[in-house]
């Protein structure tokens, strides 16, 4: 998880089952970017690291925000990535967590204005703080701006 502001640029990589959760206050010019590996920190019993998690990772990031001056108000939040990458898997830990990440936006309040999500591919998602543009990149695909 990072915050930026002004003309940086977030970029996470290897979205496959993963997700991208770019969050965007337009007035205070702060975004913030969280990549989540899985949907419940449950699920791995002892690990610390809130920011793996949709279920803290995401309030954590809108909390540290806040800390910049962004407004909950104002947030908009993109998202990518929640692919179903192995076939051959009956677990469906991308649908599980553009679920999560969904439902967590949701009870903050936040409002999801772009998605890429799905599908059996992974992606990259860059993140520019000055515009609040998020731009998805897949291999053998074009670019996609949400």
């Amino acid at each position: 998880m990072k915050i930026v502001s002004g003309d940086n640029i977030l970029i996470t990589y290897a979205l496959g089952s993963c997700v991208g959760t770019c969050i965007y206050d337009g007035v205070a010019g702060i975004m913030g970017l969280s990549h989540i590996l899985l949907p419940e920190k449950n699920l791995c019993p002892g690990d610390t690291n809130v920011y793996k998690f949709a279920d803290s990772a995401l309030s954590k990031m809108v909390s540290e925000m806040k800390a910049y001056g962004a407004s909950v108000h104002r947030m908009n939040a993109k998202i990518a990535g929640g692919a179903h990458m192995f076939a051959s898997s009956t677990i469906k830990i991308g649908e599980r967590n553009v679920q999560m990440v969904k439902s967590e936006l949701n009870r903050l309040g936040i409002r999801i204005i772009g998605s890429d999500v799905g599908n059996n591919y992974g992606r990259t998602m860059e993140c520019h703080a000055a515009d609040g543009r998020v731009l998805i990149k897949t291999v053998n695909r074009s670019i996609v701006t949400i």
